[in-house]
Order: structure tokens, then sequence, then C-alpha cells
């Protein structure tokens, strides 16, 4: 396993310093404050360290409330609310400075057999294999990112990402608000079932809002605007592996309110339904 994909499991692994107390340190992105993707991930994997092993999360919520700074720890606080005897329900507070910057709701469930449905798949995509990865272009263009972000934006990374059709940098022209984007980790993984669940909440958040900015001809990196996750949310359906390639299918349905909501579906390979997305940021003129 290369040291970039290393050091982001052992991210995620967390300390732990009491019972129901977690310690969790950062990466620095580049943006000046936590990625929202990590906070998710850090707070679910403290959500399931204190739940059985035999259970499994199917669902989360989660709120961002303040920006989080890479620079410091962050702490995590366990609320084992219930205990049943086929699901279990966590909160999660994540502390900064004394003050809480998120929190998560995560519900866990015994392994059950039902019902089975799923929607089918209403796009084609060309396969990865047949894309660019997103640190290759990354560094095809890098001239056009500002220079505080240029190198985290071409460095080697942890998750591979191959967009089925990049946005350009800068001042785009708008399109439909729809993308797709083929993710897996640069090397294979252990085979525990969580850290697959919670590097896929890591990586559910990148490209996500950005997609709501489409129709407008703006990008994440447009000074003029104000960015930010207000909340999220994953329902978990089958079991997946992210060391194997998995698309992400968004749209942003709306945007009012000096807000954007976007939703997502994750296939794998062969085409099964094993995550859903969905979350709404702020989108501010400043």
């Amino acid at each position: 396993m290369r040291p970039v994909l290393a050091e982001l499991v052992a991210l995620l692994a967390l300390e732990r310093i009491e019972e129901n107390l977690f310690r969790g340190t950062s990466q620095d992105l580049g943006w000046g404050r936590i990625f929202g993707g990590q906070v998710v991930g850090q707070a679910l994997s403290a959500a399931g360290q204190t739940t059985a092993p035999e259970r499994s999360v199917h669902s989360l919520h989660a709120y961002f409330l303040r920006p989080g700074d890479p620079r410091r720890p962050v702490v995590y606080e366990v609320d084992r609310i219930r205990d049943g005897r086929s699901f279990t329900t966590r909160r999660v507070v994540a502390v900064q400075g004394g003050r809480a910057i998120f929190h998560l709701s995560a519900s866990f469930q015994v392994t059950e057999e039902g019902f089975e449905h799923q929607a089918d798949r209403e796009i084609e995509v060309p396969p990865p294999d047949d894309l660019v990865s997103e640190h290759i272009l990354a560094r095809q263009f890098a001239d056009q990112i500002p220079e505080p972000l240029r190198a985290r934006a071409t460095a080697e990374r942890p998750i591979e990402a191959r967009p089925v059709a990049p946005a350009l940098l800068g001042r785009p022209a708008p399109r439909p608000p729809h993308s797709q984007v083929w993710y897996r980790t640069v090397d294979p993984i252990d085979d525990d079932p969580a850290l697959h669940q919670h590097l896929l909440a890591y990586l559910s958040d990148f490209h996500f809002l950005g997609t709501a900015l489409y129709p407008h001809g703006r990008s994440l990196l447009d000074p003029t605007l104000q960015l930010a996750s207000l909340d999220h949310a994953m329902w978990f359906h089958r079991p997946f592996r992210v060391d194997e390639w998995l698309l992400h299918v968004i749209e942003s349905p709306s945007a009012s309110g000096a807000r954007g909501l976007v939703t997502g579906r994750f296939y794998d390979r062969a085409g099964r339904l094993v995550a859903s997305t969905a979350q709404e940021g702020l989108m501010r003129q400043r």
C-alpha cells in the first residue's frame, strides 16, 4: 500500500482516548479548512467502533456546523443512543477547541435477507479504462489552478478519480447539472467491510456540490463564491469494495435560497446499486 493511502487509512482509524471518545488528525487539502468527507468518514469510524462487529452501517445523516481547522486535532464524542435486537443507533459530535463543528447520526443493522430490487441505471458511461485520471488532468492544467491549491491538486492521491466529462477550471461554460465519476483506491486494501464503508463516506464528498454550479458556469475555484457543505446523507444498500471501480452518478435537481441540492448513486462495475447519497450546500455570491 502506497504511503499516501496508508496515511488515509490510519487517519480514519482514529485514536481511542476513552470508552466513547476518539481523537483524529486531519489532512490539509489546501482549502484552509478540513475536508467535509474526512469528518464524515472519521465520525462514522468512531460510531462503528462502539458497535458490534456483526452490524454494519446502513444509513447516516450529518450536519456541518463550523469549518474545522486541519492543523488541530478533532475529538469525536459518541452517544450510544440505542442497541436493539436488529438495529443499533449512534450519535457522534465532532468537537474542536471546545465547540461542535459537526454531528452525525448513524444506524447499523445485522445482516438480513429480504426483498430485493433496484431501479435500472439510466445512463451509459465509458468504462474507467477509457478515461483519464483527474490527477493527470490536474498536472496538465496546473497553470489554471490557484497557487495555494496547486501543490495539493497535483500531488499523489490515495483515491483515483476518473471523471466522465471533466469540468473546465476557471470560468467553465454552463452545462446541465449532471456528472459521473469513477473512483477506487490507488492500491488494494484489507477486506474489512467497515473500512470500505468509511472510505466511501470519505470520497462521497468529492465532485458533489460542484455539480450544482454547472448550470451557472461557475467552479469551486471561483473566489467570488462562498461554498460550504451544510448536510450530508448516505444509504448503504449492498456490499462493495472501494479498491475496485465504483461509479458515482450525480445530479443537482434544484438550487434556490443560496443553497444547492445534489443527489447521487454509487454503482459497481456490474451495475449493482451499492449506495445512495444526498447533500445540500451553501452557494452564496460574496
